[in-house]
């Protein structure tokens, strides 16, 4: 289940990459385990004890919460509150986060506590760890952040179930926290003072779906690149339009990487056929300056998502070593709502990017000699067959959506909580945003890279066409094994669907 090296919770530096393979179930979690760095997460929970020994105030710990603060707690009830905490958080709605999801959130959240600036115990990080090592997945509603003051509704489903409350998906099955861990032989965890806290006061939700959110628009970006490519061939266009030297006088790096990728694949330095037009349509002219401003956005997107990730997010950050508690706002998701904003955009301009090709592949005005509609029927039986015709309505309507969500999240801070909250992020309904732009991005990209091989098959049925260059023959014989073309209508649903199943395991190996 685990053939690659594991990953390591700790004092190492945690990459997307890590999270999005915890996520797919192709790593184990390990938590760093020498003697030093367990005795610093010990330190940070005796700290904590040592506090409320001698009756210190501590957000969380001694007091209320939020705008209640100002309500000193009693040292006879400081045990019951973490358990309030989680408890009257328990009011989540919208669908449940699905697996891969789930998994991101929690290994978001260890990465967080695993600092050692949380106060939380060292049995505490082993049971998360362990949540993930056996794949025990708290049923978390997607709906009721406003990602400031962390994700503290979602994140009551994991305080919980770590408690043995709620229900977990186990096996396959949806189960009883309770249920499960006595079936493992586990006592539910007691959470100490701060720890419940600790858990929910955080931006895991958040920062778990940027990370899955990252790996798919970076699988995208190469995937609509080679759509592209196919498209220049299945509509006869000119490959100069990404020539070196044209990019070399306006030298983004993404848009330069693009033009590079397109060249690669369409074999520019071979001999080329004969050019039919000077210039084409701005949807193939144009797209590595307009997937290149997504290349070109990854690497402040990976900056703002891992430095989250890789930090102490909650709220006291409890210093055991200078024995000092620091009460300030790392709960604030703003990092992570701005850039999943921002993913969304530059994801639904791809969306319309590739919809503006397949609408070109489909037309005969501008097609260049393909039949309408990309049918492949005979001409006796042209007339009742309709080919990609539905499939390009489709991928209209889908694109349409992607692009009504990129109003920003993140300028609709709502005042809540008694006016405590009164500024918040809004960072995890913008990261569902963006996995929603990603799904219905996907979808057409599914679409137009079907027609866009339905596009080369019916080309290469001509009698002026030319050889495939090397990296476009591998691709379009290996769409070809599982994709029928369409010769007599049937509908194309399953194919879709399948296609989307390719995307999501990023099945067909792109560029570098």
């Amino acid at each position: 289940m685990h053939p690659h090296e594991p990953v390591t919770f700790g004092e190492s530096h945690l990459a997307i990459e890590a999270v999005v393979a915890l996520a797919e179930r192709r790593v184990s979690a390990h938590l760093q385990d020498d003697a030093a760095y367990r005795e610093r997460i010990a330190r940070g929970a005796r700290f904590l004890d040592t506090l409320l020994s001698k009756e210190g105030v501590i957000y969380g710990v001694t007091t209320g919460y939020g705008d209640s603060c100002v309500v000193a707690v009693p040292l006879e009830h400081v045990e019951a509150l973490p358990q309030h905490l989680y408890t009257f958080h328990g009011c989540g709605l919208g669908r449940l986060l699905e697996a891969p999801a789930v998994r991101a959130v929690l290994a978001a959240r260890l990465r967080s506590l695993s600092h050692g600036v949380s106060g939380v115990r060292l049995e505490l990080l082993e049971r998360l760890r362990a949540f993930l090592e056996h794949d025990i997945l708290p049923l978390i509603p997607e709906e009721g952040s406003v990602g400031a003051s962390g994700d503290l509704t979602p994140l009551s489903y994991v305080a919980a179930t770590l408690s043995g409350e709620r229900e977990v998906s186990y096996q396959g099955q949806r189960r009883s926290s309770a249920d499960v861990h006595r079936e493992l032989g586990w006592q539910p965890l007691v959470l100490r003072p701060k720890e419940a806290l600790a858990l929910m006061n955080g931006t895991a939700v958040m920062t778990g779906l940027a990370c899955l959110a990252f790996s798919r628009a970076d699988y995208l970006l190469q995937l609509a690149t080679r759509i592209t490519a196919l498209n220049v061939i299945a509509l006869q266009g000119n490959p100069e339009h990404f020539d070196e030297r044209l990019f070399a006088a306006k030298p983004h790096p993404g848009q330069t990487q693009v033009a590079a990728w397109l060249r690669q694949d369409l074999a520019i330095d071979a001999p080329l056929p004969p050019l039919h037009r000077l210039q084409d349509r701005y949807s193939l002219r144009c797209a590595p300056h307009v997937l290149g401003v997504l290349a070109d956005s990854l690497g402040w997107l990976r900056g703002f998502i891992e430095t989250e990730l890789n930090s102490a997010n909650d709220n006291p950050i409890i210093d055991g070593d200078a024995e000092r508690v620091l009460h300030g706002g790392h709960f604030y998701g703003g990092h992570i709502a701005f850039a999943m904003d921002s993913l969304k955009t530059l994801v639904a301009n791809v969306a319309d990017l590739l919809d503006r090709q397949l609408a070109l592949l489909v037309d005969t005005r501008y097609n260049h000699g393909l039949p309408s509609n990309l049918s492949g029927a005979p001409a006796e039986r042209a007339m009742i067959n309709h080919g990609f015709k539905a499939v390009q309505i489709g991928a209209s309507a889908w694109t349409a959506e992607a692009l009504k969500l990129t109003m920003p999240a993140s300028v609709f801070s709502r005042s809540t909580e008694c006016h405590n909250q009164d500024k918040v992020s809004m960072g995890t309904i913008a990261a569902r945003d963006a996995l929603r732009v990603l799904e219905l991005t996907e979808q057409v990209a599914a679409a137009t890279l079907l027609a866009a091989n339905q596009g080369v098959w019916l080309r290469a049925r001509q009698a002026e066409s030319h050889a495939l260059p090397p990296a476009l023959a591998q691709m379009h014989e290996a769409l070809l094994d599982e994709f029928v073309p369409v010769i007599e209508d049937r509908a194309l649903e399953a194919d879709l669907r399948h296609c989307l199943l390719r995307i999501g395991q990023r099945h067909w190996r792109l560029h570098a």
